[in-house]
């Protein structure tokens, strides 16, 4: 590559990076900044943080962040516990059509969530569920991409480690509990964060089978504030944009070099 293109190259990456980065640059001055600087960068202009406090006050946030805890738990848990299980099944046992299984199973990633919303209510609306955390967690308790990942990283374990924990007595349970698990550990970080992220900020589906406070997560609840409650003072919605983005942005800060090093050893073998 000549100067000529690696200057290119980088002039480009560097005038994407600015173009992701404005609207993260504009919701974080205004939400820090008074009203009336919405549209005037002025550098002297004065810290608030009246705006985070006039949001907070004005939905209720504690109740939206504690459902979206309650789900997003929920969801995570249960995927590692099917998605493990499903994943110990096709990495280590034999049996008749488990290669076609496991294609069905991929095939679930080519199809888009969005395709069954409207079979997933019918479903919840006959077990009289709509309207709960359960209907928003249903349809995602098991998922494709969390069994291929998770089986990804069994296929790595040497299968001596199995015949050494059968000799000490372990069942086909233990031996996943007390020999894969632990070793999968990555794995099972990077596709945490994958889920939470995508379960923290899915809208469609929680928008459409939940009808209450009681029920609604934060970006369900983010878009009925923004829409009815603080009209178009942009500093307060950005202020509660931020407040429901930070758990995740912070969460990443914190484990991008597993998130990273975790999908680099999760390949395709």
């Amino acid at each position: 590559m000549s100067a000529f293109d690696r200057y290119l190259w980088n002039g480009g990456a560097a005038l994407l990076a600015a173009l992701w980065i404005a609207p993260l640059l504009y919701a974080v001055w205004t939400a820090f900044h008074p009203s009336a600087y919405e549209a005037h960068f002025t550098l002297t202009a004065p810290l608030t943080l009246e705006n985070f406090v006039k949001a907070w006050n004005a939905a209720p946030f504690a109740r939206y962040f504690l459902n979206t805890f309650i789900l997003v738990t929920g969801i995570t848990a249960a995927q590692f516990v099917l998605c493990s299980l499903a994943a110990y099944g096709f990495a280590r046992f034999s049996f008749p059509g488990r290669d076609l299984l496991f294609s069905l199973v991929l095939l679930q990633l080519l199809v888009m969530p969005d395709i069954l919303i409207v079979e997933n209510y019918k479903i919840i609306h006959a077990m009289n569920a709509v309207d709960t955390l359960q209907a928003i967690a249903l349809p995602y308790i098991a998922s494709g991409f969390g069994v291929f990942l998770i089986r990804q990283a069994f296929m790595t374990v040497p299968r001596e480690l199995d015949d050494a924990a059968r000799i000490e007595g372990s069942g086909p349970l233990a031996i996943l509990w007390r020999v894969y698990v632990p070793l999968a550990k990555p794995t099972y970080l990077a596709y945490g964060l994958v889920s939470v992220s995508y379960h923290w900020n899915n809208f469609l589906w929680p928008l459409i089978v939940t009808n209450s406070v009681e029920t609604r997560p934060v970006t369900v609840g983010l878009s009925v504030f923004a829409t009815t409650d603080s009209g178009t003072e942009w500093a307060v919605i950005n202020a509660a944009t931020l407040m429901t983005s930070a758990p995740l942005l912070l969460a990443f800060l914190l484990f991008q070099r597993q998130f990273v090093q975790s999908f680099m050893r999760a390949g395709i073998k």
